[in-house]
């Protein structure tokens, strides 16, 4: 199967052309799996990755721009990029999130690198988590707030929230273990829209959660599989990673059902009305679909990218049919406004 022929997706009105080997990688280089990517104000592309070189920015056509990051993290897992163009990025296993200029000088770093917060969790397994806790264990996303406010999802080892001013200083957290309102089972991805409204992608629920800036709970929306990240346009659209459910199932969980879905992308309103949905997993080696769906960031153009972390969630090696893309360009032929 060739994984690198790009082809032509559609779905409620959207209409993208689907790039999978969009990213012309150094033939030396080493590159497992992207975690995270974002664009900046001049729509270069921050590929957050577990390889040689961390931090791999691209311009708009796949080209190899500069990279940095080397020995600066334990495990990279989520990155956010600021309407300044500074570079926010988790490292899950190093209980730290930090803020870089765009050419990777740390400005900031919050949490103490290696020891994690007290939630009673013994393992990266949500299921060990007892209590919240306060900054971090395991870290996974964070979004910064039109107001300079970050928004820290702590996700693996805790089940928190937590919002902090823009020099630093934790101004709130909320959230426990648990299924109900204000409660998380792996809180994995945030955003926050113009109005400031958080919008928290709790995975291992199928849900979105929708807060006001304080933490307090505005609705659910539930038709989501597994969602691992989402972001946000003018329009107020929504874009959502989701994992589904087969692949990166927690030890000791089914799928709901025999035909239930694979990696995913929906898009909905702002109301959470579905506007569209690409993917499912049938043929995830193919530009279009995916196996394992893990951050999501729209350009300027209206064009999407999206990372999947192929080899975490295959049991750290590639699946049989091949070595699947881990990077994919959505370029926007129709459907949607920049």
């Amino acid at each position: 199967m060739n994984t690198s022929e790009p082809k032509i997706v559609s779905s409620g009105g959207f209409t993208y052309r689907a790039v999978a080997n969009w990213a012309q990688w150094p033939d030396d280089w080493t590159v497992s799996e992207v975690t995270g990517v974002a664009t900046d104000s001049q729509d270069r592309v921050y590929v957050f990755n577990r390889g040689d070189h961390p931090v791999a920015v691209f311009d708009p056509s796949g080209t190899l721009l500069f990279s940095w990051g080397e020995g600066l993290f334990h495990r990279p897992h989520g990155i956010w990029i600021g309407p300044d163009d500074a570079v926010y990025c988790t490292d899950d296993l190093d209980h730290t999130v930090h803020k870089f200029s765009p050419d990777g000088q740390r400005l900031m770093t919050l949490g103490k690198s290696g020891v994690p917060s007290d939630t009673g969790a013994t393992s990266i397994d949500y299921r060990t988590i007892r209590h919240g806790g306060p900054p971090f264990h395991f870290p996974t996303n964070l979004a910064v707030a039109p107001n300079g406010d970050w928004y820290i999802a702590d996700g693996y080892g805790n089940a928190r929230i937590h919002r902090f001013s823009p020099d630093g200083k934790l101004k709130s957290s909320w959230g426990e273990p648990g299924a109900g309102p204000g409660q998380f089972h792996v809180p994995h991805g945030i955003a926050v829209d113009r109005n400031g409204v958080v919008y928290v992608a709790d995975r291992e629920n199928c849900r979105l959660q929708l807060f006001s800036p304080e933490g307090t709970f505005l609705t659910e929306w539930t038709d989501i599989a597994r969602p691992c990240e989402l972001v946000i346009d003018k329009l107020g659209q929504v874009y959502v990673a989701e994992l589904g459910f087969r692949a990166g199932m927690w030890p000791g969980t089914t799928a709901p059902s025999p035909d239930s879905t694979g990696g995913r992308l929906s898009i909905f309103d702002s109301a959470g009305k579905l506007l569209a949905r690409i993917g499912g997993g049938e043929r995830p080696q193919e530009a279009g679909d995916f196996f394992a769906p893990h951050d999501i960031w729209r350009d300027s153009t209206g064009s999407l990218y999206l990372s999947e972390v192929v080899w975490s969630a295959n049991g750290r090696q590639y699946p049989p049919q091949g070595r699947y893309h881990t990077l994919q360009k959505f370029e926007l032929i129709s459907g949607a406004t920049p």
